[in-house]
Order: structure tokens, then C-alpha cells, then sequence
């Protein structure tokens, strides 16, 4: 296990965890639910979203083959038939609307296992899910080509109009009852969608009007395929012809070496309504080339020509020098539309070359890192709080809207608060625009604790602000409660000296702070007084009101402190 670890950590994927059936559902479900289960040990393995060629086990073990160095890239090949012995699939003017492209292919005298068989459906289903984005750019459709006769139609009717036994089923319904019998089934009704409120349905048709698919819903029953199944006629259709390449590319390369010809593919001709025809799959091999500086300056290494060939060749990427060596030629197999740029082949070269290995140097430019000043003076009064006796809290960003309006004896039209969209809970509606109601829940939620009660916390609110891009701005606020037998409105105003001392702020009108009376809906009448500083009102200090107080569920009495520290820094 720790080696096949290290093999795939060193192949640029993660083995995600080594569990099984019977693990995986008691994890989930209970230990109940899990009896009779499968004990077999399962690898999860995660894979990039890019590397189509490596979700299946076939890809992924020939991959690792050509890694290793134990095997050479097989060379897939299209087999083109004899003129009028090969499949045609014919697309009809209809689909346009629908889903236009198609392309298709046949695997010849190919022989599944029960192993095999469960891994080609097991990679279509993984297909749909990515590349396809769930069937909505290419759907997959599988046939057993010896039950049907071409040539093929890819047309579009009306859903009364096309009528077959889909998959799995015992008797024949309308496209139209199709979709009203798979809306309760718990796989296929999230791809109904793609084309229920179309006019016409794409449907794929043999010579003799027997139904083979209509996609990207449901095969028919008279074409699907066994472990006995010898020839394969693979269509794809869709919306968006470069990923049904790929996805046909794919498929046909990862099945193709249980061919009896291993690795080689039957083409089948594409006739479009214009009436000009192509021959799928393409299989398309290309050439690049790379200048290996390119290769050792993006990767930082120093690796000579021939041994950067070697480890592209080992990535599926078969290369050689040219030219003196100043120039690397590598060719591209079909199984890798992921090389789109130079800079993927550098990636492989550096997946091959090993992470780990590379060098670590200092960068060329020096840029040394430095606090962003507001955290900085966050940090030192957070340190100089807790030495004057307050312990610091950490709250929710979110609240509900009763606690920083209602609760607080405000509107909340007043509060300039942000709201979510579709909140989850009642106790996440909207963002705080004051730290005072998270205290106050942390005091109510510690009510066992020994009195008296000293919190503080320095934390963002956000309130609306139509002049900035997002239309929110963040203010850096400072809030402190004091809760006891008596009110405590002097140690409240105490600590307030104590930060204007630490932020070397003078008590004077000039150039320093002072407090004025003042009244507030969530303090008591006569107890409230504004703080100004810096030529600016920076916040309020009070005792709080019983309303408030009881509202929190509080019994005792509270004052608080709350301010902007902004202007200080």
C-alpha cells in the first residue's frame, strides 16, 4: 500500500484513502446497514480533472506501465473498411436544434470479462460526469452492433412520435411516457431536463427502424450490451463536437487492447445534412516541439536534452532530440487532449522529473513580508486587553436580523446591514454591523461562570456602501462588556483611558479624545456618552438598557464600549 502510494504521489495523483463497500456504507449509514457487504479492499484515487485517460483502470494502469518503464505507449490505430463494408451514421437537418454533432465507432471481436464490462460502463458514467457536464455537451450511447444492421439515423421527432423499450424495461413506451417514467428515478431525472421542453427529441435509428438510443436520456433495450457482446458500435452525440472527439478518442482507446487486433479501432463514416462526410474516430497523433532551456527555466533544473525526452516519453509523451539538441519533438497521442500548451508539457516534464527533487533556491527578488498595519495594531491592543483583566471573545461574522435590530431597540432599515440571499438558519440572515449582540450571546451562554464578566473583541462589521465595487465595507471594530451586580460604568470608561493611553492619544478637544452625553436606543437614558477623536465620532460607551439586557436573556446588569479603531492606525 505505502508503495503504490508513493507510485501515484510520484505520477502527480493522490490515493485518497484505502477503505471498502462495507467500510464506506457503515460510515455513512451505521454499522447495520453495512452487514453482508463487500469486504474487497477499494483504492480511491484521485485524479485530475484533465487526465480523461486515467479514469478507468485500464488508462490508468497502462499510464503507470509507461511510467514505470515496463511498457512502450501502445500505438492506436484506425482501421478504415473496405469501401461500403463500414458503418455509416447519417445526421438529418432535424437536430439541428437539438443536438447537432455526432460522431461514432466500432470496437471489432472484442472480448469483455465481467471485470472489463463493468469498467467500460463504469468510464462512460464518469465521462458523462465531467467532460460531458452531465450529458449536457456529449452523451455516450454503447450498442451491440450484431443486433442491428446499419446504415445509422440521427434524427429528431416529436415525442409522440418515437416509441422503443428503453433499457432495462419489459415493454415499449413513447418518448413522451419515457419521461414521465424516469421522473422519479434517482439517476436519470437530473438529464430530463436537457431536452423535455423541446419540440423534437434527438433519436438514433438502424435501416430497419429499430431504436438504438434517444439521447442523452436512455438506449433502447434491443441493442444493449453484454459480457458476450463481440462488436461495439459507440455513438456520441451532442452540443459541442471538440468534447465528443475527445470523449469517442477516449473511449475507444482505453477498450481497444481487448480487441483481437489489440489497440486497433473500425472507423465509421459521419454523413452531415450538407451531404460532405468524415471518418471517426480522428485519433489525431501531432507534433510539438520545445526548446529544452524552456523546459529547465520553468521548472528549475539543469537536465540535459535527451534525459528531458526520456521523462516526457515516460509521461505518455513520446519525444526525441532534434536539431543538435536544441529542439525537443514531442508527439501527442489522441488519449492526451489535455496538452493544449507548452506549459502542459512542462508540467509533465516536472511531474516525471519528481517535485520532491527539484531544488529549492532562493528567488532572484527580495521581498520581505511585512503585517498589514491594521492587524498589526489589532494584534498589540488584543495583548494590552487581556493584560487589563478583559478576556477576548471570537464571534459569529453572522447574526439574525433581531440581534443587531430588534434586540437592540433599532430598525433594521437603520442598520445599513447586508443581507444574505437564501440563509440556511434564522441565526445567519445577515451580516453584523456591531460586535455588542455576539458578546452579549456569549455572556448569556456563560451565565454559570463566576461574576463578574469582562469580554472584549476586535473583529470586522460590514455595513452597505454604495461607493465601493462590491457595494459592502469592512470596518475594524473594538467592543468591550462588563457584567456584574452593579453596572461597572466607570471601569468601562476606565478601559477606554487605558487604550487612548496605549494609542498615545491625549484627553483634550484639540487633538485628542473626549465624550460627550449623548443618547442611544440600546443604552440607558443619562448613562450614554459619544466618543469623538481625531476630529470624528469613533464610537459609544454606556450602561445598556434593561430592554436590551432582557432581550439577551440576561439578568444583571451590563455597560459596553464599543469603537473604530480605523483612524489609529
Amino acid at each position: 500500500d505505502e508503495e503504490f502510494d508513493e507510485l501515484c504521489f510520484e505520477f502527480g495523483l493522490e490515493l485518497d484513502e484505502i477503505t471498502s463497500e462495507k467500510d464506506i456504507i457503515s460510515k455513512e449509514k451505521g454499522e447495520e446497514k453495512a452487514k453482508g457487504a463487500s469486504e474487497t479492499i477499494l483504492y480511491k484515487i484521485d485524479v485530475p480533472a484533465n487526465r480523461y485517460d486515467l479514469l478507468c483502470l485500464e488508462g490508468l494502469v497502462r499510464g503507470l506501465q509507461v511510467f514505470k518503464e515496463r511498457i512502450n505507449l501502445p500505438r492506436y490505430e484506425k482501421i478504415i473498411p473496405p469501401e461500403g463494408e463500414g458503418q455509416r451514421l447519417i445526421i438529418t437537418g432535424e437536430t439541428v436544434h437539438v443536438r447537432p454533432h455526432a460522431v461514432a465507432a466500432v470496437l471489432r471481436n472484442i472480448t469483455f470479462t465481467k471485470e472489463r464490462y463493468d469498467s467500460f460502463i463504469d468510464l462512460q458514467e464518469k465521462l458523462h460526469q465531467n467532460i460531458c457536464r452531465r450529458r449536457a455537451l456529449v452523451a455516450i450511447g454503447t450498442h451491440d452492433l450484431d443486433t442491428i444492421s446499419g446504415p445509422f439515423t440521427f434524427t429528431a421527432k416529436p415525442p409522440s412520435e418515437i416509441k422503443f423499450k428503453p433499457l432495462n424495461q419489459s415493454q415499449e413506451y413513447t418518448a413522451s411516457q419515457i419521461m414521465d417514467l424516469y421522473r422519479t428515478d434517482s439517476h436519470l431525472r437530473h438529464y430530463l431536463h436537457l431536452i423535455e421542453n423541446k419540440p423534437l427529441y434527438p433519436v438514433i435509428y438502424d435501416s430497419n427502424g429499430v431504436v438504438l438510443s434517444m439521447p442523452p436520456i436512455i438506449n433502447g433495450d434491443h441493442t444493449k450490451i453484454s459480457v458476450k457482446t463481440r462488436n461495439v458500435f459507440i455513438e456520441c452525440t451532442g452540443t459541442d463536437i471538440t468534447k465528443a472527439k475527445i470523449v469517442l478518442d477516449i473511449i475507444v482507446t482505453m477498450f481497444s487492447e481487448y480487441c483481437e487486433k489489440p489497440f486497433s479501432v473500425e472507423a465509421a463514416e459521419v454523413v452531415y445534412p450538407n451531404g460532405k462526410t468524415h471518418i471517426y474516430p480522428e485519433l489525431a497523433y501531432r507534433k510539438e516541439k520545445v526548446k529544452p532551456e524552456l523546459i529547465n527555466k520553468k521548472i528549475g533544473i539543469s537536465e540535459t536534452p535527451s534525459s528531458l525526452a526520456k521523462l516526457l516519453t515516460r509521461m505518455c509523451l513520446k519525444s526525441h532530440v532534434i536539431g543538435n539538441g536544441n529542439n525537443i519533438e514531442i508527439e501527442i497521442p489522441p488519449t492526451r487532449a489535455d496538452i493544449i500548451h507548452a506549459c502542459d508539457i512542462v508540467e509533465d516534464a516536472a511531474i516525471a522529473y519528481g517535485y520532491n527533487n527539484i531544488q529549492m533556491t532562493i528567488p532572484k527578488t527580495y521581498t520581505i513580508a511585512n503585517q498589514l498595519p491594521l492587524n498589526k495594531l489589532t494584534e498589540l491592543l488584543r495583548l494590552d486587553l487581556a493584560a487589563a483583566g478583559f478576556t477576548e471573545a471570537l464571534t459569529f461574522a453572522l447574526c439574525s436580523q433581531e440581534d443587531i435590530a430588534d434586540k437592540l431597540g433599532m430598525d433594521i432599515s437603520a442598520t445599513k446591514a447586508v443581507r444574505i440571499a437564501n440563509p440556511k438558519t434564522a441565526e445567519f440572515q445577515v451580516a453584523r454591523t456591531t460586535l455588542l449582540p455576539g458578546l452579549l450571546k456569549t455572556i448569556a451562554a456563560n451565565r454559570k461562570m463566576p461574576l463578574p464578566l469582562k469580554l472584549f473583541e476586535i473583529s470586522d462589521i460590514v455595513v452597505k456602501d454604495p461607493n465601493t465595487d462590491v457595494g459592502a465595507r469592512n470596518y475594524r471594530h473594538f467592543c468591550a462588556v462588563y457584567y456584574n451586580k452593579t453596572p461597572g460604568f466607570e471601569i468601562i470608561h476606565g478601559l477606554l483611558d487605558r487604550i487612548m493611553q496605549l494609542l498615545e492619544v491625549p484627553p483634550s478637544e484639540e487633538n485628542g479624545y473626549t465624550i460627550k452625553a449623548t443618547e442611544g436606543s440600546a443604552f440607558f437614558p443619562g448613562r450614554c456618552a459619544e466618543i469623538f477623536a481625531k476630529g470624528q465620532s469613533i464610537g459609544k460607551l454606556g450602561v445598556l438598557h434593561p430592554d436590551v439586557i432582557t432581550k439577551f436573556e440576561l439578568t444583571m446588569p451590563c455597560s459596553a464600549l464599543e469603537i473604530n479603531i480605523e483612524p489609529f492606525v
